[in-house]
């Protein structure tokens, strides 16, 4: 089954991979060139250094290659669930006890970021949403325990 991804997100992982390929992988193999021309490689921490972030560069690489390949991008626009949660919703919530309110967006795994309210479709609080409809209360298992919602809001905004 391919992965899905939201176009913005997708887009969002290209320019990474962009900003690997063309300055970051350039400016790791001028320090690795830089380092060796300072002679004994043994002993050599900057050397050593640029070796390891060309391998986590070359890694990420690979990683963003194959998942923007194998991934379905959805563009979130052209969705017409109306108030059911499905991917690539954005959700208002209220918190049952406190009527603290949050938004999050079911986004794929790779793209997810909580910092900016992008959920992951496998994380718990993605799959107890999935299916509901604005209205609906949600119980969501957290690390601080039990929680209730109530799905206040449901759009789709690419």
């Amino acid at each position: 089954m391919r992965a899905p991804m939201t176009a913005k997100g997708a887009q969002r992982l290209r320019a990474e991979l962009d900003e690997l390929k063309t300055v970051k992988r350039p400016a790791v193999i001028n320090a690795i060139a830089e380092a060796r021309a300072h002679g004994d490689l043994k002993e050599n921490a900057e050397y050593h250094a640029a070796r390891e972030q060309q391998g986590f560069i070359e890694g990420r690489i690979k990683q963003l290659e194959a998942e923007l390949s194998h991934a379905q991008i959805i563009d979130i626009s052209q969705l017409n669930a109306g108030s059911k949660v499905v991917f690539g919703a954005t959700v208002e919530l209220a918190d049952v006890d406190t009527d603290e309110e949050k938004t999050y967006q079911i986004v794929g795994d790779l793209e997810a970021d909580i910092k900016q309210g992008l959920i992951a479709i496998s994380s718990p609080v993605a799959r107890a949403l999935i299916g509901k409809n604005e209205g609906d209360s949600v119980v969501i298992e957290a690390p601080g325990g039990t929680r209730e919602y109530e799905i206040v809001g449901v759009s789709y905004q690419g």
